[in-house]
């Protein structure tokens, strides 16, 4: 009986661990910010998640959720609503800046990203103000691993790429 038992509890945790990495592996890249905060559940894809600009209730779920890094593509002169620095730091994570504007979309910063995300010691989140920005060196980021232009660009804008596809076009038909 006691057999059995054991047997069944140790089924259970493998079948939940293949579940739990089903669920992460068909997480959205980009979340909507309002659901994670009322899910309070967040699964990181390749490590990372994209969004827009979250708030503190938002960076609570995923300081809870085991990310280590807040990686910030806002400019300085954008309104984030809070005091970020402080509310990610206070949460436990570590927060960066790293301003991209629009005409910052290039390979240069997505190899900046791509370092920023290869140090974190953990899951990333990754946000501008919509994450159009962060969509778009996303894709930059998977041309630069060796992704065709189709897949960089589905890539790109399954991390929130939008109104700055053309430009991503351009640069990877560049490349």
């Amino acid at each position: 009986m006691q057999t059995r038992m054991i047997t069944a509890i140790l089924l259970a945790l493998v079948f939940s661990a293949s579940s739990a990495d089903e669920v992460a592996h068909d997480a959205p890249l980009k979340v909507d910010l309002d659901t994670v905060v009322s899910t309070g559940v967040v699964h990181p894809v390749d490590g990372i998640t994209s969004a827009g600009q979250p708030d503190e209730a938002a960076l609570k779920v995923f300081a809870e959720q085991g990310y280590t890094t807040v990686i910030d593509l806002r400019t300085e002169g954008e309104d984030r609503g809070l005091d970020e620095a402080s509310a990610v730091k206070g949460l436990g994570m570590s927060y960066v800046l790293l301003p991209i504007g629009r005409d910052s979309i290039n390979f240069e910063s997505a190899k900046a990203l791509d370092k920023l995300i290869e140090d974190a010691d953990g899951p990333v989140l990754v946000h501008c103000g919509s994450a159009n920005r962060v969509g778009a060196l996303l894709a930059l980021r998977k041309s630069l691993e060796g992704a065709d232009d189709a897949t960089a660009l589905e890539y790109g804008k399954a991390g929130g790429m939008t109104s700055l596809e053309a430009e991503v076009k351009e640069l990877l038909s560049t490349d």
